[in-house]
Formats: C-alpha cells, structure tokens, sequence
C-alpha cells in the first residue's frame, strides 16, 4: 500500500483514538467510545493493510444511517452558546458520525480500488 495512505489510517487511528478518550463525560460515553474505539481500529486496520474493503463499507452505512437518525430538525451549531443543548449535542454526535462514514467510505474505496472491484 501507498505510504501516504498507511500514513492517512495512522493519522485518522489517533483522531478517532482522542474523540474515544474525550467521550468519558458525555451522557452515554460507552456508546460513543465505543463507536469511535472501533473506527481507530479500523483505521489502524487500513493502515496495516489487514482489512477487507467490506468492513469499512458497511461501517460507512452503519454511520452515515446513524448521521441521518439524529441529524436535529433545528440543528442549531456546534457552541453551546448557539442554542439548546440537546440539539447541539445530537448536531455533535451527527456530524461525528459523518465524518466517520466519509473516512470508511474512503477507506473502502481504496481497499476496492486494490482490489479492482
């Protein structure tokens, strides 16, 4: 594999790592350390080359219909200043989700690009 993609699955592994670490406060932190701990796997994985396209594709689903779930109606920002903070809080955890969906996908088709499927 391309260095520069072992280099882009270490780097995503530290950033999911550090979102699974600063999850131990939020109201249901075993959900979300959890969530992230299996996406710096993954992408420890994909920096390893030990990883099938397929796990990361359906990760990506799994994420992106989690992103859609509890996207708010009134998404109101990231701050606590800009609004409720239920609403910021789900806008959080949405666009977390995003950004995991967007990296597996990413991962996925690079591991079926190899592949040539």
């Amino acid at each position: 594999m391309n260095v520069l993609y072992k280099i882009i699955g270490f780097v995503f592994m530290v950033f999911f790592a550090w979102g699974a670490i600063v999850q131990y406060n939020d109201p249901d932190a075993f959900l979300w350390i959890t969530v992230y701990t299996i996406a710096a796997i993954v992408s420890l994985l994909f920096a390893l080359d030990r990883v099938k396209y397929i796990i990361p594709l359906i990760l990506g689903v799994i994420c992106f219909i989690g992103f859609v779930y509890l996207y708010p109606c009134d998404f109101q920002g990231f701050d606590l200043d800009d609004g409720d903070i239920k609403t910021v809080e789900l806008g959080r955890e949405a666009f977390g989700l995003l950004i995991i969906a967007i990296v597996m996908f990413f991962y996925s088709f690079r591991l079926g690009k190899k592949l040539k499927v």
